[in-house]
């Protein structure tokens, strides 16, 4: 059992690190080289969402207590941000590989889906240091 969690948690942490962190870069960058990041940057995300709901399982087995809740939101919040960032990015980079560079509403988008994901992903964040705490 211990195993289990220590690398559940372990995965959790780097896949979050990497997803909030790139995210952050590239909404900071203006989406430079997001095409580049685009698919791992949606692995990260499905392995953080896929560690937290085994995480919630070992470590949350009953009740739904303040702290429950407050990792429920940043959980929904981290939700939100995988969806714009599939939504507006990923359609986005693909409309930029087929017309070119030259496609700046496409890329308005993409820069635009980073900079709302990180605003989201750095609200998931506040959650989950928050949650034991509150």
């Amino acid at each position: 059992m211990q195993i289990i969690l220590v690398v559940t948690v372990v995965l959790h942490i780097l896949s979050g690190v990497f997803w909030a962190g790139s995210t952050l870069a590239l909404a900071r960058t203006g989406a430079a080289s997001a095409g580049q990041l685009f698919r791992p940057q949606m692995g990260a995300a499905a392995m953080a969402g896929i560690t937290g709901g085994v995480l919630w399982y070992l470590l949350h087995p009953s009740g739904f207590n303040t702290m429950e809740r407050v990792l429920a939101l940043g959980s929904l919040v981290a939700v939100l941000a995988a969806g714009v960032q599939g939504a507006l990015c990923g359609r986005s980079l693909r409309q930029l590989a087929r017309n070119g560079e030259k496609d700046t509403q496409s890329k308005a988008r993409v820069a635009l889906g980073h900079r709302v994901a990180a605003s989201l992903l750095v609200l998931t964040v506040i959650c989950m240091a928050a949650a034991r705490y509150v």
